[in-house]
């Protein structure tokens, strides 16, 4: 079977998922397997980007989902969607670095926004960006995410974050309607 012909599945994860999922983000922002992917943070951030820990918080909250996305058995891609009120807040996102350039990402972050605005009656889907990643906020203005200026400081110290690799990281709040 031709794997890129295989459909997608998509479900909330669970505590058996916990691994896989962690192995997943780190595979696509860390180190040097992250590089055969244009996610990577690997040249900004060495250590961990999420732990075991993390990841299970996210799955048992009442106000989140993780989102896992399979082809053929296999865990694919993931992102988290939170309710905040009148808006999602979309995190965690990745796709497995083998698999990025081929339109999987269009294909998840929309669905992800059909299920929080379906799901939750939401209006607005928030999400932040380190803003030295300048390739991967263009990314998401073309999926109509436009940034606000609005930023939060980088957790340094908190190793649980990774390791900085320079001293002006800064979140940046995106938004975009959803109609």
């Amino acid at each position: 079977m031709d794997t890129a012909a295989s459909p997608l599945t998509y479900r909330a994860a669970t505590d058996a998922d916990v691994d896989g999922i962690v192995a997943l983000i780190e595979s696509a922002y860390r180190g040097d397997a992250s590089r055969a992917g244009w996610t990577t943070e690997a040249d900004i951030l060495q250590g961990q980007r999420t732990d075991p820990e993390g990841v299970l918080e996210v799955v048992k909250s009442p106000d989140s989902r993780l989102l896992t996305v399979e082809r053929d058995g296999g865990i694919v891609a993931c992102c988290q969607l939170e309710h905040r009120g009148a808006h999602a807040y979309f995190g965690m996102f990745a796709v497995s670095p083998a698999l990025q350039g081929e339109g999987l990402g269009k294909t998840i972050i929309a669905e992800a926004e059909r299920w929080a605005r379906e799901a939750w009656g939401v209006t607005e889907m928030h999400m932040t960006v380190i803003s030295v990643r300048e390739d991967l906020i263009a990314w998401y203005e073309r999926r109509g995410y436009r940034r606000t200026g609005e930023m939060t400081p980088f957790p340094y110290g908190d190793e649980r974050f990774g390791v900085p690799q320079r001293d002006d990281l800064q979140f940046e709040l995106l938004v975009k309607p959803l109609a």
